[in-house]
């Protein structure tokens, strides 16, 4: 393992520690709350100082922008890592540019 975390796993974790597909307008709710607070924390301007520091910043609610998204994946059981791919190649073949997607990167 190289330390990194994979969407794989972090789809996995949330669904082994918070699936209720009964519960999905919840999820979408939470997102729609969380992309505002991500708003907010953005024109603050704040990031963490430290790792240990990050309660009300851009980076916690990015964290849980991404949360509720794959929480929502995992209820219409969508693969994230596939739809990357297929969505990256979609647009590659629409919009050319000089980074390509690599697979498994």
């Amino acid at each position: 393992m190289d330390g990194k975390t994979t969407i794989k796993y972090l789809q996995t974790y949330i669904k082994e520690n918070d699936y209720h597909p009964e519960l999905v307008k919840d999820y979408f709710l939470k997102l729609s709350e969380e992309v505002g607070e991500l708003s907010r924390a953005i024109r603050k301007g704040a990031k963490a100082d430290t790792p240990n520091e990050f309660k009300g910043t851009i980076d916690e609610e990015l964290w849980d922008v991404i949360y509720y998204a794959l929480a929502i994946a995992n209820v219409y059981d969508i693969d994230i890592e596939q739809v990357i791919k297929n969505k990256s190649e979609m647009n590659e073949s629409r919009y050319p540019t000089k980074a390509k997607f690599e697979e498994g990167r």
